[in-house]
């Protein structure tokens, strides 16, 4: 298996984003997986940053909705309106109509407009006056959202929070990475010299390898002990869903495919584990943003791991 575009991309989102290699890695790792992500941060990062840098290294097509209370769902999905010219009503896409939507802020808005993404994220089509619209593929939506309690910010209803594929938080950089990003902006915007190299066509072919990943009944048994855990688990409410025990096969497959292999191993499973699952369990009293980690990883210590030999 041959994934040098996928490096390549990589390679060229690192020009921009300094010292945060891992996250870099797991929103490659997002995209090849078909899904998408959530990006929860103070503002001035780089999150707005990241996505720009990654559509630009794949040529997506891309659009950006700053929410805000005003943000209607129409902004969102498109609407219809009455062209007299025409004599006839006529369809006005919304933000959604591209393969890399950043929705910034998301948590800034109404649960109303928030709810219009949900069609989207899941069918990856929308619906308006009874009229169903395919989007472009690939479709991937990037959403960000300050920390809960900051000013303004309400907090994501499950639903909606269940399509996110991974949550990521970026953190500060390093003094050194602070230095270079401080250095490197001086005189130009480092954006600028990103280079696509992958095309749409191509994103979408090794998407289709990546599927196609071979995943063990061994491995899926994992996943499902993993799941079947948080479902039993006294500290937490509610867990793992069906659809977030698929995600985490995903991702896994798409993280076995970045490490040139066909075949996943349980190392694929247990690195994803918590990006993909901490958004997704509610706990019966939560005392702090780390706990839902903190008992995913004791989870992951409960869980035995397969044989690598079986799988």
């Amino acid at each position: 298996m041959i994934n040098n575009k996928v490096h390549s991309v990589i390679e060229e989102v690192r020009k921009v984003i300094k010292g945060k290699d891992s996250v870099i890695k797991k929103m490659m790792i997002g995209i090849l997986s078909g899904g998408h992500i959530l990006l929860e941060d103070i503002p001035g990062v780089g999150k707005t940053t990241l996505a720009l840098a990654f559509s630009k290294a794949m040529n997506l097509d891309f659009n950006r909705i700053q929410f805000t209370p005003d943000v209607v769902a129409s902004d969102v999905v498109g609407f219809t309106k009455y062209d007299k010219n025409k004599d006839e009503f006529v369809y006005e896409e919304g933000a959604v109509f591209c393969n890399l939507l950043l929705a910034d802020e998301i948590n800034r808005t109404s649960s109303r407009t928030q709810a219009a993404l949900l069609e989207v994220m899941e069918e990856k089509n929308v619906t308006v006056d009874g009229h169903t619209y395919s989007l472009p593929t690939p479709f991937h939506v990037i959403a960000t959202q300050n920390p809960i309690g900051s000013y303004g910010t309400q907090t994501l209803p499950q639903s909606q929070l269940d399509r996110f594929t991974l949550k990521l938080t970026m953190g500060y950089p390093d003094f050194n990475s602070q230095v270079e990003i401080l250095r490197d902006r001086q005189i130009e915007q480092p954006l600028n010299n990103v280079k696509e190299v992958v095309s749409v066509e191509q994103l979408i072919k090794i998407q289709h390898e990546v599927r196609n990943v071979h995943i063990s009944d061994h491995i899926l048994e994992y996943i499902t002990n993993l799941s079947e855990e948080t479902r039993s688990n006294s500290l937490i409410l509610q867990g793992i869903s069906p659809r977030g025990a698929l995600s985490l096969s995903r991702v896994a497959k798409a993280k076995a495919y970045l490490e040139n292999r066909d075949f996943v191993i349980p190392e694929d499973v247990v690195d994803m584990f918590t990006d993909t699952c901490s958004h997704r369990i509610i706990m019966r009293a939560k005392v702090s943003d780390e706990q839902p980690i903190e008992v995913l990883n004791e989870i992951l210590h409960q869980v035995k791991t397969p044989d690598i030999q079986k799988v």
